[in-house]
């Protein structure tokens, strides 16, 4: 009993210490207008002074052009809100119009409870729109119950004019109260979203332009929170009536206050009661095999509209870092896979954060929201949270007008255009000007001294000079800032980002198709600005790039980090990612040689990245859509943003949080997050099966024994059946001999225990041994070794052995080609010299 008290105690202490600290450090609106309309008298609801209008302040004007009456309700009811009980009118086209201080988001509330009077006007008859300035945010809106209306908009003007126009001449418009202030800075808009759909996930910009009217907002785990316990004056309500199957969400709490971090979600975000509260995954009486989400079904329109969708997430049930990874799903499609808070809060745990993102819905009239476990997960810790939802409908866009309003909106949608369109020219001309005359101050500058230039002195582009595999120093005392390009270069280069340029994404940004003034052309890499989980990427491809060149690593051509952006340039790979070429896109397929090539091309990137220092570079996200292919099909390994420096020379790993792409991570890697350059083996295996295949590493929609591209084919290379599985395209087409040479790798490769996995070198000889059998059919004869150049190897050459003199070699088979066994294959790795 006592310690049932102490608790209650203990939780009413911390809920009053927050209520404390959300009054001590409440927003404070620049406008903040709220109007008791058709009032005289000023009513005060949640510690905030609603002014009735008819002696409102004087910075709110009522439009004399329209007409309008005050009308009272005679009979409230007893429970009535102090809002409901006066309306203003609207008996023609009638405004509001707000004087605003300070431009930018706003916040529009309108309240309507409808109510009869003496005087014969029912506002459940009422029928009208709704504009802010010009654009249309109810359209022949009509009430049969108390509603409050939500949007979110950008007001670039120094008036806001709220429009009520009935829908017909006999009819009328009413509203009760309304709530204009301006929202903080960075609660919208503060960068792009991630729209998801049928195409997979992309960028959606000019969140800006849009006009958001709020349909839910709920806090997921928690009870209802009212306008006093959010700083926005907000209405959240529990998610329980939404949950599709309750039995598989569990609730869980904490009494800590969230930990807030600089660059994180804050309190005018969420209030800290959704972040302290959250639905769990109920694993409770269920097998720990059970694979499950938690799945919430919300209603929208059911006719076809786009929702703005931000999503809030705390981990408050994890007891360490890294534990929990999870997937999120929106109307059935991937939005966000193997989901690490932990990483994204820069190692905090109980840290809010939010993501953003945006969906179109059809005729179900329904959003469904998911949220379950990664592949990621271990078999103990299948978790995953959520602790709140926010869903708003994105407004068109047109005017309303009292009369003739179809000829004024194609008039005034005209006049915005040309004037859209003059107003650009004349931006354009002033640029130009400034431009010329910048020329004109300024001695030319020969091509050798733009920012991107001094790279070729450094390091080389795809076009330097200088010889491939050449390993650089570390940036001198001056950084990277010969590597730096302007923006405004960039901006020239894509057509300012052109939606058009868009030649691939990522979790770090999108990626544009461009050309610098010297006709080079060069690949983009644009992050989400003010992306928190780019910054580590950016700054670890940077120093990657920055200090190594060869012929199958992308090139890195230079950067830019001005006006907040995070922009990396490299070499314009024409044919884009193997994953292409492989599957999935209609491209012509690849032959076996190609394959092989490519491969091969691959492996000795990835050699020079593991030897071309004394610790080596180990690239944790090894592929098929990380290598690219040029034009002539040269394969060039690429997106370095996880890659970190291997081990020291007396260590033997590196123990980091485990990062990578699900179907291609080493699984001794994800047991002991101890990191070594056999991590990137596993993967380059599953690469192998993969070009083999014609398949990605992990397909849900096939049958459960083969989701898992490597385990599956493993099961077939150990029944020396392999060639039942590969491309169609290939039958017939391979080799036998080859096919063995490269199945037989591919299996020591996803070897379960690092030490039983061959280096990449050590593959690079077997692959060009396989190569060497398709095309010659013989055997590599002892005096034949891998033909590495010495220009590629920046240290000591370390030639991979032939099998030793002491193992047997079988004698030929009926194809008159050396069969020689796995184990023979890798008996190199059995002794000293060969490690």
């Amino acid at each position: 009993m006592e310690i049932k008290i102490i608790g209650l105690l203990s939780l009413a202490f911390s809920l009053i210490y927050l209520s404390i600290l959300r009054l001590s450090t409440a927003f404070t609106p620049v406008d903040n207008y709220l109007i008791n309309c058709g009032s005289s008298t000023n009513v005060t609801v949640d510690n905030r002074l609603f002014t009735g209008d008819l002696t409102g302040p004087g910075s709110v004007y009522l439009s004399s052009s329209g007409k309008s009456i005050s009308l009272t309700n005679q009979n409230p009811s007893s429970n009535s809100a102090p809002l409901s009980r006066t309306a203003r009118v609207f008996l023609s086209a009638s405004s509001y119009e707000f004087n605003i201080k300070k431009t930018g988001t706003h916040l529009v509330r309108l309240y309507f409870s409808p109510f009869t009077t003496s005087q014969s006007y029912n506002l459940n008859n009422a029928n009208f729109s709704v504009s802010a300035n010009g654009f249309l945010l109810l359209s022949n809106f009509d009430i049969r119950y108390t509603v409050l209306k939500e949007f979110i908009l950008m007001v670039n003007d120094v008036n806001l004019e709220l429009s009520f126009v009935p829908s017909s001449q006999s009819g009328f418009a009413f509203v009760n109260a309304i709530e204009v202030f301006s929202a903080p800075e960075d609660l919208m808009f503060q960068y792009v979203a991630k729209s998801i759909g049928p195409n997979g996930v992309e960028e959606f910009k000019n969140l800006s332009s849009q006009i958001l009217e709020t349909v839910h907002r709920i806090n997921v785990g928690g009870s209802k929170l009212t306008p006093f316990n959010d700083t926005l004056w907000r209405i959240w309500i529990p998610d329980e009536d939404f949950l599709v199957l309750k039995s598989a969400a569990k609730t869980v709490s904490t009494t800590h206050a969230p930990n807030y971090e600089k660059d994180g979600a804050n309190r005018e975000i969420a209030p800290d009661n959704v972040y302290m509260t959250a639905q769990q995954l109920n694993r409770d009486n269920l097998n720990a095999d059970a694979v499950f989400n938690i799945t919430w079904d919300f209603p929208v329109s059911s006719e076809p509209a786009r929702y703005f969708i931000r999503l809030h997430f705390c981990d408050i049930v994890s007891r360490s870092l890294n534990q929990l990874y999870f997937n999120v799903f929106i109307n059935g499609f991937a939005a966000y896979k193997d989901l690490d808070l932990s990483a994204l809060t820069f190692n905090l745990l109980a840290s809010p954060y939010y993501i953003d993102f945006v969906v179109g819905s059809d005729n179900s009239g329904v959003v469904r929201i998911s949220v379950g476990p990664s592949d990621l997960s271990s078999s103990l810790r299948k978790d995953a949270i959520l602790n709140g939802v926010e869903i708003m409908k994105m407004v068109n866009f047109y005017v309303v007008s009292e009369t003739r309003p179809e000829k004024r909106s194609v008039w005034v949608l005209v006049g915005s255009v040309v004037g859209g369109f003059a107003f650009l020219c004349l931006v354009g001309l002033a640029v130009l000007l400034i431009l010329r005359g910048r020329r004109q101050k300024q001695k030319p500058k020969p091509v050798e001294s733009m920012g991107w230039t001094p790279l070729r002195v450094y390091g080389g582009s795809s076009q330097s000079r200088l010889s491939e595999g050449t390993a650089f120093p570390s940036p001198g005392p001056y950084g990277y800032l010969g590597l730096r390009i302007p923006f405004g270069e960039i901006q020239l280069a894509t057509s300012n980002f052109d939606q058009n340029l868009i030649i691939g994404s990522g979790g770090f940004g999108m990626v544009y198709k461009g050309v610098l003034r010297d006709t080079t052309k060069v690949a983009v890499k644009r992050g989400v600005p003010g992306s928190r989980q780019g910054l580590p990427e950016f700054q670890s491809e940077l120093t990657v790039l920055s200090k190594i060149r060869h012929r199958h690593l992308v090139s890195l051509v230079g950067y830019c980090e001005e006006q907040s952006e995070m922009i990396l340039v490299y070499e314009f790979v024409e044919k884009g990612p193997l994953k292409n070429h492989l599957y999935g896109s209609g491209l012509t397929p690849l032959s076996w040689k190609q394959r092989l090539e490519i491969c091969i091309g691959a492996a000795r990137g990835l050699h020079y990245l593991h030897t071309g220092s004394a610790q080596g570079i180990i690239h944790r996200d090894i592929k098929s859509a990380n290598i690219l292919l040029d034009e002539n099909c040269v394969a060039k390994v690429a997106d370095f943003g996880l890659s970190r420096s291997g081990p020291c020379i007396n260590e033997t790993h590196v123990s980091t949080g485990v990062k990578g792409s699900f179907g291609y991570l080493d699984p001794e890697y994800f047991r002991t997050q101890q990191l070594t350059d056999k991590s990137d083996v596993y993967s380059f295996g599953v690469v192998l099966f993969e070009v083999l295949c014609a398949r990605p590493a992990v397909d849900p929609l096939l049958p459960r024994e083969q989701v898992n591209l490597a385990e599956w084919a493993i099961q077939w290379q150990k029944k020396g059946l392999l060639e039942q599985i590969i491309d169609p395209f290939l039958m017939g087409k391979i080799k036998p001999s080859s096919l063995k040479k490269i199945g037989e790798t591919a299996e020591k490769c996803v070897a379960e225990c690092g030490v039983d996995r061959p280096t990449i070198g050590d593959v690079l000889w077997n692959l060009e041994y396989a190569l060497q059998l398709q095309e010659t059919g013989r055997p590599r004869l002892s005096h034949e070794v891998s033909d590495i150049t010495s220009s590629e190897l920046p240290g000591p050459r370390v030639v991979p052995q032939v099998p030793s003199s002491h193992v047997r070699i079988e004698g030929d088979d009926s194809d008159g080609i050396s069969n020689i066994t796995t184990s023979r294959v890798f008996s190199q790795l059995m002794t000293k010299e060969g490690r």
